[in-house]
């Protein structure tokens, strides 16, 4: 598949690169951002930003070219940045579990737990570890797609890294072992490299097959 790219008229802003096109929905990645922010555009639910780079109102107005953002999402603190301008620029809730709120600096619309629904079509699965809050946020419509924040990191396809400033590590292998059982095809982690990362399809597979040499060593 081709990577599409949409940028504001006139230039300035870096363009936005379409990395995915698939039932209904689309994932655009913001250049250069790290963590990797990407944009879930759901034809039902609408633009989920996830993660905020460094707040710029050039990129904002690319972004809203390419859909209406209704949610911005941080998986954890680590890519909560210019939170207020982002939110107030896009007129976007945020959304962020109850424990990362506190470490967040910006405000914060909707302290989300595991399994709750933004909409139907999203939910979203606790890993705590890497911080004590993080969680991903899934879009379940096969092929389902998974967005894991800092839980699992991109080597070639994603995979479990320890951290000497982890919460848990065991908690981290525990959040990583019950995402075995989860069916789905796409995976995008916060240190996505874009042209080196893979992401899919049959992410899940290479995902399993990386946690069982982690957990065998």
């Amino acid at each position: 598949m081709g990577a599409k790219s949409a940028e504001r008229t006139g230039g300035g802003a870096a363009p936005l690169i379409q990395l995915l096109e698939v039932a209904g929905r689309a994932v655009w990645y913001l250049p250069g951002s790290v963590p990797a922010c990407f944009l879930l555009v759901d034809e039902r639910a609408g633009g989920i930003l996830v993660n905020s780079p460094p707040f710029d109102a050039r990129l904002a107005e690319v972004v809203e070219r390419v859909a209406k953002v209704r949610f911005v999402f941080f998986p954890s603190r680590f890519g909560a940045t210019d939170v207020a301008q982002w939110r107030a620029a896009l007129a976007a809730r945020t959304v962020a579990t109850a424990e990362e709120c506190a470490a967040i600096t910006g405000p914060i619309d909707e302290a989300i737990d595991a399994g709750v629904r933004i909409h139907g079509r999203l939910d979203f699965l606790a890993l705590s570890g890497r911080t004590r809050g993080t969680c991903a946020l899934r879009s379940k419509t096969d092929p389902a797609i998974v967005f894991f924040g800092p839980a699992l990191e991109h080597g070639d396809w994603p995979l479990l890294l320890a951290h000497d400033d982890d919460d848990s590590y065991e908690n981290r292998v525990l959040g990583a072992v019950a995402v075995h059982d989860l069916r789905f095809e796409f995976a995008f982690c916060d240190n996505y490299v874009h042209g080196r990362s893979r992401f899919g399809p049959g992410a899940a597979e290479a995902i399993r097959a990386n946690l069982a040499s982690e957990l065998r060593a």
